[in-house]
């Protein structure tokens, strides 16, 4: 079965970094679109980027700039690299892929940005 397993979140102050990795299995990985989006408290969730089979990228505007998704398909592995963070970027983050017209979702894993 389809399985998706998000790491390195954490605490980090206004300004820092973190790089968010996901783990897929389950399913022919390099051949769907993969997709990070993020939940902040109280608020839907919101696209960060998605980065398609062969590697082009998504960010919408308001991700722009900050944010990179990159994938190493010989890994199954999707990562959100995340520079010059915000408090408002403090949200628990997805990996999210649609395998044969379902969604699939990690766990997910907190970021928390300091003031």
């Amino acid at each position: 079965q389809v399985q998706l397993v998000e790491s390195g979140g954490g605490l980090v102050q206004a300004g820092g970094s973190l790089r968010l990795s996901c783990a897929a299995s389950g399913f022919t990985f390099n051949s769907y679109p993969m997709n990070w989006l993020r939940q902040a408290p109280g608020k839907g969730r919101e696209l960060v980027a998605t980065i398609y089979s062969g590697g082009t990228t998504y960010y919408p505007n308001s991700m722009k700039g900050r944010f990179t998704i990159s994938r190493d398909n010989a890994k199954n592995m999707v990562y959100l690299q995340m520079n010059s963070l915000k408090p408002e970027d403090t949200a628990v983050y997805y990996c999210n892929a649609v395998v044969g017209g379902a969604g699939y979702w990690g766990q997910g894993t907190q970021v928390t940005v300091s003031s």
